[in-house]
């Protein structure tokens, strides 16, 4: 029997996944999860994140019985995984307490590989933050998007919860009917819409808009033409993402094919991670619309990916 350590170190919590291999053909049981708080160092300073590390650890231990001087390998899924500060301190500290080999790979690789292990498709992300991710029949991986909230994130948390404020205001100008503002100056207590006004141009955007995306999608489930209207864009502005990917692995297989004539593409199956995308069914839809029309014969995989299990996919397979 063998023991297999998956991570996936995310920005504000980490998951970890303790599974057991059996026999020649090495199939898997999971034993356990567990989730901490970040133990990436651009996140926290050393102290916190060597304690809430050394917290997963003992509760995988005391949950199962097994000790991390019995795992054979380790897997760690991280944003910055070419960050000297980033992967030399979860080297180090992985080294000093779990045993086996150690594989540090990007946060975005385990993501697909999860749902695809290693072959060609595409997955979008979408929750706070947004970017999407393809990996062609040769391999090679490439992104869009991820540019952060101020340049890029389209149809995430904090992209509904400005184009919220935004478009509320424009319907304000327009005389549409619309519930957004109200439910914003609810949702942040204040007593005016002028106060909501001062409050949103007071402070940096990236500190508060996403929290108000729940309110956004609230009010689209009532009915608000508004609000509909976010979600929807939001949908498209990522099928558009995805195009831009498609496109690439068509190019890039032709190409390859060295022929002088169009030949059929057959698109990449289409996955998805991210609150947003899984719970908010009118993006999520209005997004596999949009593809559908470009690529009819599109596939989509309902199943959300479930990043930590990519991270065991490799930690199984090894380096």
């Amino acid at each position: 029997m063998s023991y297999f350590l998956a991570v996936d170190s995310g920005g504000s919590k980490a998951e970890f996944l303790l599974a057991e291999a059996q026999g020649a053909s090495q199939d898997t049981r999971e034993i356990k999860r567990t989730v901490v708080s970040t133990i990436k160092r651009v996140n926290a300073d050393a102290a916190v994140a060597e304690k809430n590390l050394v917290q997963a650890l003992a509760e995988l231990e005391e949950g199962t019985g097994v000790r991390m001087s019995q795992v054979k390998r380790t897997c760690i899924g991280t944003s910055g995984s070419s960050v000297p500060l980033i992967t030399d301190w979860l080297r180090e500290e992985f080294s000093r307490r779990v045993a086996g080999d150690l594989i540090i790979l990007n946060d975005t690789e385990i993501a697909l590989d999860a749902v695809f292990e290693g072959g060609r498709g595409v997955l979008v992300i979408a929750g706070t933050g947004s970017n999407v991710a393809a990996r062609a029949a040769d391999g090679e991986i490439d992104t869009v998007g991820g540019w952060g909230p101020m340049l890029a994130d389209q149809g995430a948390g904090h992209w509904i919860g400005m184009e919220g404020l935004r478009r509320g205001f424009l319907a304000r100008d327009e005389r549409r009917p619309t519930q957004l503002l109200e439910r914003a100056r609810k949702h942040w207590n204040l007593p005016t819409i002028d106060a909501l006004i001062e409050f949103a141009n007071a402070q940096y955007a990236q500190r508060y808009a996403a929290t108000f995306a729940r309110e956004v999608v609230a009010c689209a489930a009532e009915g608000d033409e508004v609000a509909i209207g976010i979600l929807e864009q939001g949908g498209r502005d990522l099928a558009y993402l995805v195009s831009l990917l498609v496109e690439r692995m068509r190019e890039r297989e032709t190409a390859r094919m060295k022929v002088k004539e169009p030949v059929p593409f057959n698109p990449p199956a289409v996955a998805i991670v991210g609150s947003i995308l899984v719970h908010v069914e009118r993006e999520r839809a209005s997004m596999q619309q949009a593809l559908r029309e470009r690529y009819p014969t599109i596939q989509f995989i309902e199943t959300p990916a479930d990043p930590v299990r990519g991270a065991l996919w490799h930690a199984m397979r090894g380096a």
